[in-house]
């Protein structure tokens, strides 16, 4: 049985130029990159060259990209960091539908060190309003977190009107999440002090993150070592991540404007179908991001319908791969307003340039056996 990959939003699949590039430094390029002799010299200079790289595809200094293992260390490393280099304001914004390494981070920065925190709402829509941005920062925020794309439903935040009100109106620091958003959204870094990206959502290696930290932000590094990283985070560099992660961004933007029309056809088919079939709900807003749709037929949970779907050959999620196995309902969806019955039987399916037309009409088939297949006494919430 063929089996179709409608999971993009959990990961990616490695792009074959990343994993040749990769494989080539793996093999002559091994030293350590903070040794002092001419092959460690090199390695450090082939680091340098593409922080570089990076920092001109997105719009910032060199100094100011900071290699990471992925999103989940640069939302931990900014929102501590951040608020540890600046102890005289105790108080952090962000929104209560977050990518969980930011929500217990700051429940973290809450429970243990006393820091105030404020969760904004969303809406039926899944996106902030920047009025409730406005209403919740203080004269005491360190630091906003908000992410620039949710990751369960695509929703687009404004991110660049919260940016700029931040920046102009407030002392707080802003720190974005853009680990959904590369390749999908414009990513303007003007107005903003810290934001996270990880390779692996867009054809990189997993492992592999860096942190944009503007220079002017203090930050208080959470791993201590060498001076690795300006002395921000200590440990030996995985240098040939690091290396490859300026091919992977340069490669994941280019791709985004070449596909992004085909994959919003596929997104247009896709919900096209869902609409025809009797009891579906989209829980995705209409202006969301095009590769992410999320929808729920309350009759059969989450888990069940995903089960189903792969024995028919399809990988889709229900939530954030990183909660898949809590058995909750979608904390995402309760926030945007929806009962537990529709939170709790949310699919979520994220699509890239490699999915097809035919795809998607054998999934819709698929997706009406099922219905068809599970009566309403079989199911039990």
């Amino acid at each position: 049985m063929r089996r179709v990959y409608f999971d993009n939003a959990s990961t990616t699949e490695l792009d074959p130029e990343v994993r040749q590039t990769y494989e080539k430094i793996l093999d002559t390029y091994y030293v350590n990159s903070e040794s002092l002799y001419d092959e460690g010299m090199q390695v450090h200079q082939m680091m340098e060259k593409a922080r570089r790289a990076l920092a001109d595809l997105l719009g910032v200094k060199p100094q100011e990209i900071i290699y990471t293992s992925g999103s989940a260390e640069a939302n931990t490393t900014a929102i501590k960091g951040i608020c540890f280099a600046h102890p005289e304001n105790k108080h952090i914004v962000t929104t209560c539908v977050e990518h969980s390494s930011v929500l217990n981070a700051c429940q973290q920065m809450h429970d243990v060190f006393g820091y105030d925190v404020t969760y904004l709402p969303v809406y039926e829509d899944g996106r902030v309003k920047i009025e409730d941005v406005k209403k919740a920062v203080r004269e005491d925020t360190a630091l906003v977190s908000i992410m620039y794309v949710n990751n369960e439903t695509g929703a687009i935040n404004p991110i660049q009107d919260i940016a700029s009100y931040i920046k102009k109106q407030t002392h707080a620091f802003f720190h974005v999440d853009m680990t959904q958003a590369v390749g999908k959204v414009p990513l303007d870094l003007e107005n903003i002090d810290a934001a996270s990206l990880s390779a692996h959502k867009f054809n990189g290696l997993k492992g592999s993150g860096i942190l944009v930290k503007k220079s002017y932000v203090d930050l208080l590094p959470l791993i201590n070592g060498g001076e690795q990283e300006q002395g921000l985070r200590g440990g030996t560099a995985n240098s040939p991540a690091d290396i490859v992660f300026a091919k992977t961004l340069r490669l994941a933007l280019e791709r985004g404007k070449k596909y992004h029309s085909y994959v919003a056809s596929l997104r247009e088919r896709l919900l096209a179908g869902l609409k025809q079939i009797e009891g579906i709900e989209i829980n995705s807003p209409a202006d969301g991001i095009v590769s992410t749709i999320n929808f729920s037929y309350e009759p059969i949970p989450s888990e069940v319908m995903q089960n189903a779907l792969n024995e028919k050959g399809f990988m889709v999620s229900a939530r954030s791969t990183c909660d898949s196995r809590s058995g909750n309902p979608s904390y995402v969806l309760r926030a945007m307003g929806f009962d537990e019955k529709r939170a709790n039987s949310c699919i979520r399916v994220s699509l890239s340039e490699k999915n097809t037309p035919e795809e998607i009409d054998a999934f819709l088939t698929a997706l009406k056996d099922i219905i068809a297949k599970y009566s309403l006494a079989d199911i039990h919430i």
